[in-house]
């Protein structure tokens, strides 16, 4: 009996630790991944002057614009936050930041829309800035909030037309999107730097920052599917893009080693001939490829509009 009685609490033991491993890891590996953003994200850690030089961001620009502050509830009722700016047209752009950001690092592309004659909505992600969420969507159920954010702006104004532009996972967001039922008054959609596989792009970030094997990642991904009911499987950029009936432009730089340039090419040709171009940047790192190409950046931008829309 007392070598039963033994076993018995070895196996109770050996349960317990077991359990404590798989929560404590997958909690850490979710905190340095998929828990929230910092309020205020990168651009107040990198710049005493307001000024996020490396990306050639101008933060001093959003105190002279006057953007208005809109509130949403999405589908799962999470309150989300955006920042809208009218500019009194029958056009606007809906701009999704990228990981770890919020609004304030969009204000390139927004002054470039804001100068197109676009009105501008610059949203901060759920998980990030002042949206709520505990777990980051990855640009997969980011491309609900869109919907969303869509569906608050016909209510405004069901007649103009409406251009979707993310940069890194705001990109991948606007793909995943792209797959889904948009209303008829969706024209464009952008996506820059876009990652196309979710699953393989965590496991690249991971295997880079952490040096951490298979094993991990099957950890994780099972921690994440039962804590948070998010299953990394299910981020397939490429089959979203190929239910498009939206153009989409697809831009990258050469020089990514985050999310490598391999990753525009398996979405551009995932996509449906006469609803795909593409843009590649040769000497451009990760989300540079507007400060590196600059001119003709936004003449590419101009020319896909010209093409396939009339906008």
């Amino acid at each position: 009996m007392k070598v039963f009685a033994w076993l018995v609490l070895s196996l109770i033991i050996i349960i317990i630790f077991a359990l404590l491993y798989y929560l404590v890891v997958g909690r850490i590996l979710f905190k340095f991944t998929f828990s929230r953003r910092s309020k205020r994200g990168r651009a107040y850690k990198k710049n005493i002057d307001k000024t996020i030089k490396e990306y050639g961001v101008d933060l001093c620009w959003w105190d002279k614009v006057k953007f208005e502050t809109i509130k949403i509830q999405n589908r799962e009722k999470l309150q989300l936050v955006g920042h809208f700016f009218d500019n009194n047209s029958e056009k606007t752009v809906v701009i999704l930041h990228g990981y770890g950001g919020t609004y304030l690092e969009m204000q390139p592309y927004c002054k470039f829309f804001k100068d197109k004659n676009f009105n501008v909505l610059a949203v901060d992600n759920r998980a990030h800035g002042d949206s709520e969420g505990k777990c980051i969507g990855f640009g997969w159920y980011d491309r609900l909030d869109v919907l969303d954010w869509i569906e608050e702006l016909n209510k405004k104004n069901p007649n103009h037309k409406i251009v979707l532009f993310g940069v890194s996972m705001g990109a991948t967001a606007v793909c995943c999107a792209s797959g889904e039922k948009l209303p008829k008054n969706v024209f464009a959609i952008v996506s820059d730097c876009a990652f196309a596989n979710g699953e393989k792009q965590i496991k690249q970030v991971m295997a880079k920052n952490f040096k951490i094997g298979k094993l991990f990642l099957r950890h994780f991904k099972s921690y994440l599917k039962r804590v948070y009911s998010f299953d990394l499987s299910l981020i397939d950029a490429c089959k979203q893009v190929k239910a498009t009936s939206v153009p989409i432009l697809f831009i990258h730089g050469q020089a990514d080693d985050f999310v490598p340039v391999q990753n525009l090419y398996d979405l551009y040709n995932a996509t449906p001939e006469g609803l795909r171009d593409k843009f590649v940047v040769e000497e451009a790192s990760h989300a540079k490829s507007y400060m590196t190409a600059g001119v003709m950046y936004e003449r590419k931008l101009n020319n896909f509009f010209a093409r396939y829309t009339s906008l």
